[in-house]
């Protein structure tokens, strides 16, 4: 944000702005637009944020109407009561929509505006949308998370309750794009995978699953994807085993995130010890456990691949058919 100043400021809203509106990636993106090509002219603005969104912003309840001789509002919908208060509180500004749908051209929260420059809707052909031409954004890690809050045999060992509040804490001041999966497989649910295979696809495509499941361990591998493992259970049970098994380093124990590891992005390697244990390995795992998992996958398939239960199946059944 450019803070303006003397009278001639221009005030930037949309959606994002409005305390029951919503700040959608497009909205934003349009907003970057905008600012690009405020910036490239050399003119100072300021912009307006839903508390909801942006805590940190600044808000309609900061703004002095008095000290803005513009108002632009960017992007979405021109149409309802919260724009057309915006018309009355700002009416000794300049005010134009920029990329907006024109719902109802006779509206006064369109007749409100000096100009619109319209995505669609105004009679004339439809034109891009600013997000499209928005400045290009820095990648971020693709997290898949994989949390249980089951496993009962357990019993007073169980700490899933808190890991997985420890764990979305922490990951929440993530920069990362998270996606919420599930191993549990239903075919008439949509937002389930209803096979192994669909889900094995989805894993290949990311780069860190989070998880305190075994299968999410054992399925992240497979897919030769690093795994982030934090062992639900007191002193350790099938995960922590799961994870020898595979020979996978990266494993936090469960006393370690329930005793809450605090926010990421805090003080570097987080406050409590399970926030470094999770900050160490989150970095291994973007890291050189890349190469890890995608070996570790490997030797799941490979003809030397390390024993498992059913290589010592036949040999049981003979010998519990030859006892019979």
């Amino acid at each position: 944000m450019s803070m303006a100043h003397g009278r001639d400021r221009i005030l930037v809203t949309g959606w994002f702005s409005l305390l029951h509106g919503e700040a959608t990636a497009g909205d934003v993106l349009a907003l970057a637009r905008v600012e690009e090509v405020l910036r490239g002219a050399g003119l100072a603005y300021d912009v307006v944020w839903s508390p909801g969104f942006r805590a940190d912003g600044t808000h309609f309840a900061d703004v002095d109407p008095a000290a803005y001789s513009r108002l632009l509002f960017v992007c979405g919908p021109v149409h309802g009561p919260q724009v057309e208060e915006l018309h009355r509180r700002f009416a000794h500004c300049v005010r134009i929509a920029v990329g907006v749908s024109v719902v109802d051209p006779a509206s006064p929260a369109v007749t409100g505006f000096d100009r619109v420059l319209a995505r669609d809707g105004a009679g004339a052909g439809p034109g891009l949308d600013l997000a499209a031409r928005a400045p290009r954004l820095p990648g971020v890690p693709v997290v898949g998370v994989v949390l249980t809050h089951g496993q009962h045999e357990y019993g007073g060992r169980r700490r899933h309750a808190e890991v997985a509040a420890g764990l979305t804490r922490w990951l929440a001041g993530k920069d990362c794009a998270r996606l919420e999966l599930e191993t549990r497989l239903d075919a008439r649910d949509w937002r389930l995978c209803g096979t192994p295979a669909q889900l094995e696809s989805v894993l290949a495509r990311l780069d860190l699953v989070v998880t305190d499941r075994l299968h999410g361990l054992v399925l992240a591998l497979r897919a030769g994807t690093p795994a982030l493992v934090v062992d639900p259970v007191t002193g350790g049970a099938k995960v922590t085993a799961q994870a020898r098994a595979c020979g996978w380093p990266a494993l936090v124990a469960a006393e370690a995130v329930a005793r809450d590891p605090g926010p990421a992005g805090g003080e570097p390697g987080g406050r409590e010890p399970g926030g470094r244990e999770l900050e160490r390995w989150w970095r291994w795992c973007l890291g050189e456990g890349r190469d890890a998992a995608a070996r570790i996958g490997a030797g799941f398939r490979a003809a030397d691949a390390v024993a498992d239960a059913a290589d010592g199946l036949v040999a049981a059944l003979g010998a519990v058919r030859g006892t019979g």
